[in-house]
């Protein structure tokens, strides 16, 4: 347990209440309307978008729904910033029943959710959250090697999140170019580390949001690689005032899962309402992202940031010099037996038949 933060008392109190609920559903009249305990967690502040979302849009939602039939009626505590799981341990939280719904943060996890890296390993495609978020979940549908990896954890998969239009380079030093990342330490996590090799002398160092802030202004970058509405969120223009417009693309990096021990106690009213709302949370916080994006790009230079825009031959270079890191993740998923290279060329076919075109076709080269 060194992992987590030590229960409260009230936590613990909720999580046995939620337990004792579940296990007790359909013992009630048919005509009573049924309580359920549910703890919803994450890591990150609830200033965090996507956690702000949660809180106000999708259990709203899920309470709205079920008040349809008046069945059935979630009692809600909520927990998030560090009181139960820090941002890196929501999936062993959720795993081990420390909650019952969680939003996972899945660039954390590449070795024991491979196969949610298909955005993050082709980069240089689409700026899209709502596009890359459509298209990730019909992949998850259409591949059942996904869904196993979230039930090998002991959750149940609902649905993906894009919080993000796309990722760009924030510095404490002038830079307008590819040439002037030469020698950079650039914080980043998970795959998006990988987007420097071929970048001579720079090297990623792994981090997490909340923790940009301070490795910029003490010197242990000089570099990271967020998007503006983070930016403007955890005021980034105060340690790096130099946007470089690289346009590197959305990423799906949030997953909402549901405890598996939880989810088959569930009547399957429950289940569907969580289902459908997870979809309307999945594009909600989408939209957000992208019309966010333009306004925190100006937010971020109203606190002093400036921008530079990357040509389209510097895109093309940076990605061309690049590893195919996209055939190697599929290649890798093959070798275990998971359709890696079916998923990564159905993701870019999704992707261009709405309307993206690769700077580098990822696929292509399988």
């Amino acid at each position: 347990m060194s992992a987590f933060m030590k229960l409260t008392r009230r936590a613990v109190m909720a999580l046995a209440l939620s337990t004792a609920a579940v296990v007790g559903m359909g013992s009630a009249p048919s005509s009573a309307q049924e309580t359920i305990n549910m703890i919803a967690i994450d890591g990150y502040p609830d200033r965090s978008m996507w956690v702000k979302e949660f809180s106000g849009f999708f259990i709203p939602r899920v309470n709205e729904e079920l008040a349809k039939s008046g069945k059935f009626k979630i009692n809600w505590q909520e927990s998030y910033g560090g009181s139960i799981v820090k941002p890196r341990g929501v999936l062993e939280g959720i795993k081990l029943g420390l909650g019952d719904i969680g939003i996972v943060t899945t660039i954390f996890h590449n070795s024991a959710l491979p196969s949610q890296g298909i955005s993050a390993v082709t980069p240089f495609i689409a700026s899209d959250a709502r596009a890359v978020a459509k298209a990730v979940d019909e992949i998850a549908k259409e591949f059942p090697s996904i869904n196993a990896e979230f039930d090998a954890e002991n959750q149940v998969y609902l649905a993906t999140g894009v919080v993000l239009d796309t990722y760009q380079m924030f510095c404490k030093d002038p830079i307008a170019g590819l040439s002037d990342m030469e020698g950079k330490k650039v914080a980043g996590a998970g795959y998006n580390l990988r987007y420097l090799e071929g970048i001579e002398g720079a090297a990623g160092v792994r981090g997490g949001l909340p923790n940009f802030y301070n490795m910029l202004q003490t010197g242990v970058v000089e570099c990271a690689m967020l998007w503006p509405e983070a930016a403007k969120t955890f005021k980034i223009a105060e340690v790096a005032p130099y946007m470089l417009k690289a346009d590197l693309g959305a990423v799906n990096s949030k997953t909402v899962t549901v405890n598996k021990d939880v989810w088959a106690k569930l009547p399957d009213e429950v289940k569907e309402v969580l289902q459908k709302v997870a979809v309307e949370y999945r594009d909600h916080v989408a939209g957000i992202a992208m019309d966010r994006a333009g306004e925190s790009l100006e937010a971020y230079k109203a606190g002093g940031g400036k921008v530079v825009e990357m040509d389209a031959a510097s895109r093309k270079a940076w990605a061309d010099g690049m590893p195919n890191i996209a055939v190697e993740w599929a290649k890798a998923l093959d070798k275990k037996g998971a359709p890696g290279s079916a998923m990564l060329k159905a993701y870019e076919d999704k992707l261009k038949a709405a309307g993206f075109t690769p700077v580098r076709d990822w696929a292509a080269e399988l």
